[in-house]
């Protein structure tokens, strides 16, 4: 049995779709799978619960990476090796740009590559970026969907919440949101010649801890479970499979 799965997320060494949505949470992965055609779970080992279905007609896997680019890299890295060529990440993000709202989706263009892994695999010069033909798919998704939507350069960073070392700071350089795991699939699909991208919706909190502006969490606190999160989240999950669809189908921008 153990030749038959690869060692770390236990996903099938042969048989599952090119063509991936990736997401953090188990729970979500389901949820994104919900959406599909004929859905049904392939493996669920730690953080990695995997799913496979059809959207419209093309063959699509939803997987979970958990949080943090360290683990999510195992699972991005193991998908390619069992055939995945094409990676989306779904996730959420703090808005770092005025602007970008509570529930807005942000089309990633490129990523810091701040993200504690990737720095140990190549040297800091090479770039996080995403395929064009990603990041206009999302963005045509988004349009067609009629979700709210920016593009812009994002940051993946490490450490989830600011410690006692100086938080350097990126204001003035035009980040759309900082999240935790892209630039870790970006620096994973360049290395393997695969295509990836991202959209990330949302939940309100800028890089320094404080509130996006003109967001309810500047009085309450931290607080990604409210509603206009999670409808992002479904109109993000929509936009993904729909723009994975068009990248499998070769449609254009």
């Amino acid at each position: 049995m153990t030749q038959d799965v690869l060692p770390v997320t236990r996903v099938p060494r042969t048989g599952l779709p090119a063509h991936a949505v990736v997401v953090g949470d188990p729970a979500r992965a389901a949820a994104v799978a919900g959406l599909l055609d004929g859905a049904e779970e392939v493996s669920y080992h730690r953080e990695y619960r995997v799913l496979r279905g059809s959207r419209r007609g093309v063959p699509v896997v939803v997987a979970s990476h958990g949080v943090g680019a360290p683990g999510a890299v195992l699972l991005f890295q193991e998908l390619a090796d069992a055939g995945v060529r094409t990676f989306l990440r779904l996730g959420t993000a703090g808005s770092m740009k005025p602007g970008i709202g509570d529930g807005d989706l942000v089309i990633a263009e490129a990523a810091v590559r701040d993200d504690g892994v990737t720095s140990q695999l190549l040297p800091p010069e090479y770039p996080a970026v995403c395929a064009p033909e990603a990041v206009f798919a999302l963005q045509r998704a988004a349009r067609e969907a009629g979700a709210p939507h920016h593009r812009g350069i994002v940051w993946t960073r490490a450490a989830f919440r600011p410690g006692l070392l100086p938080l350097f700071s990126y204001g003035g350089a035009g980040l759309a949101a900082i999240e935790m795991e892209l630039s870790a699939l970006l620096v994973t699909a360049s290395v393997r010649g695969l295509v990836a991208g991202g959209v990330l919706v949302v939940d309100g909190v800028s890089a320094d801890g404080t509130a996006a502006e003109g967001s309810p969490l500047s009085t309450g606190g931290y607080d990604p479970h409210r509603e206009v999160v999670a409808a992002g989240v479904a109109r993000g999950a929509v936009v993904a499979l729909e723009a994975l669809r068009m990248l499998a189908q070769g449609e254009g921008a």
